[in-house]
């Protein structure tokens, strides 16, 4: 089951170059083990084109190495922290996009003003308190920022984006859709002033996607 979710979340680290999410060796994905108090997590400062399914290094919930022969990411004590308070997230993803980053560099979470934030984020994403890398400070204030929020995403204020998700593929998806709106909501701001939406239109848009969009099991 490790070395399948090794593979997997290694796989996923390409989708944060294919959607330019990424530079150099920033950002990680991880994903928890299932039925396990284990995560896997990219290398610390590994490139991208290096990476490996035996290079993702696997961590216990207190961010321990507890397989591999690199140093987990600089992220993992946050990641840790995340897996220990937020049970049914089993996937966290961390990127630095760069109009994402643009929106938390100003301290400004990023408005519901998109049908397509309503149906992903169920609003707006929020913006979480400053914090620096190297401790669990991060992962305590994306814990405390979208406990009871709908957001799967939370621009960490001076810093980047955090995801997070039922799996570590739903967690990819919310980075990439957090990069999208930010683009969006900030080419709009040039033009003029977004144009809000209303909170009960917010609520059907974030219902309808989430219950019916897509393909469903008629079984």
């Amino acid at each position: 089951m490790i070395d399948e979710l090794r593979r997997e979340v290694c796989r996923l680290h390409a989708e944060l170059v294919r959607y330019n999410l990424v530079a150099w060796t920033a950002g990680n994905v991880s994903g928890r083990v299932p039925g396990e108090d284990l995560f896997v997590i990219k290398p610390s400062g590994v490139s991208y084109d290096d990476l490996t399914p035996e290079s993702i290094v696997v961590c216990d919930l207190d961010g321990n190495l507890v397989e591999g022969d690199l140093s987990p990411s600089s992220d993992t004590a946050a990641h840790a922290y995340v897996y220990r308070h937020m049970p049914e997230v089993n996937g966290v993803v961390h990127t630095h996009s760069t109009y994402a980053s643009a929106w938390a560099a100003r301290g400004e979470a990023i408005p519901c003003v998109l049908t397509a934030m309503a149906d992903e984020f169920g609003g707006e994403i929020p913006l979480g308190p400053f914090a620096l890398i190297g401790n669990d400070d991060i992962g305590k204030g994306i814990v405390a920022t979208l406990t009871g929020h709908r957001s799967r995403a939370v621009l960490m204020q001076n810093h980047g984006v955090f995801t997070i998700g039922e799996s570590p593929k739903a967690a990819v998806k919310a980075a990439v859709m957090c990069e999208d709106v930010a683009r969006t909501v900030h080419v709009a701001r040039q033009l003029g002033e977004p144009l809000p939406i209303a909170q009960g239109d917010i609520d059907r848009l974030y219902d309808r996607y989430q219950n019916v969009y897509g393909q469903r099991s008629h079984l």
